[in-house]
């Protein structure tokens, strides 16, 4: 894949974010914020059209997704995944309190929405999808399409970093800009990380896998707040 190609690319998911929630606001005639508790639901259709987008590049280049993303069958241990697993989970907790912390002043500080109740069927549907497609979807493009695609060592790292943390500044899509430059700071720290560690070994799984079990807990407390009245009254209040 060529580097101009790449450079159209890795803007993508934060390009069809901000159409989806802008024109699904006016579709519904309801105002961003009102919608913002679905984010989730948006995020998994979107990981399938990016996922759907990945194999078919793939397709063109004579490859599979796998080859994208440098699979490789027995490349992986269970060492180099719990220690990835618990990079993600420590390194986004701590990114998301001092992203919150310089933003809003307040440690811990979550934005509220991310864990706003929805229809319980689809909670537990999302729960399910949600984790997996996000790895496949923005692993897949950011380390797969985005760090393998460019030579230069530096942008290869810095370049899919800043997108894959910019993405998250749309989901869901509020525009506030302290709101927008929370999230980014929230994930560009791991971002930075997880670019450099595929850089260097050049495998997905354990990336995968701390990428999954993250947004694992996240949709859990979705699953919570959707079921037990009063719980997300609780967190926000916390």
């Amino acid at each position: 894949m060529e580097r101009k190609n790449i450079s159209i690319l890795l803007p993508v998911r934060c390009i069809v974010f901000l159409l989806v929630f802008i024109i699904g606001s006016q579709i519904v005639n309801r105002d961003l914020s009102e919608i913002s508790n679905w984010w989730s639901i948006v995020a998994t259709i979107i990981n399938i059209f990016t996922i759907g987008l990945l194999f078919g590049i793939a397709k063109k280049d004579d490859k599979t997704y796998w080859e994208l993303i440098n699979y490789k069958k027995g490349q992986t241990k269970v060492k180099q995944v719990v220690s990835i697993t618990i990079l993600v989970v420590v390194v986004g907790m701590l990114g998301m309190y001092l992203a919150g912390f310089l933003c809003y002043g307040v440690i811990p500080y979550a934005a509220p929405m991310m864990i706003a109740p929805i229809p319980k069927t689809l909670a537990i549907i999302n729960a399910l999808l949600l984790p997996i497609t996000t790895a496949f979807a923005e692993d897949g493009l950011y380390l797969g399409l985005g760090v393998n695609g460019i030579k230069n060592k530096y942008c290869a790292i810095i370049i899919p970093a800043f997108f894959f943390a910019f993405q998250h500044s749309f989901i869901p899509v509020l525009f506030d800009a302290k709101y927008i430059i929370y999230r980014f700071l929230s994930f560009l720290p791991l971002t930075i990380i997880l670019c450099w560690y595929y850089y260097k070994k050049r495998n997905p799984v354990p990336i995968m896998v701390g990428h999954a079990i993250i947004d694992l807990a996240t949709v859990i407390q979705i699953i919570i707040t959707s079921f037990v009245p009063g719980f997300y009254e609780m967190m926000c209040g916390m």
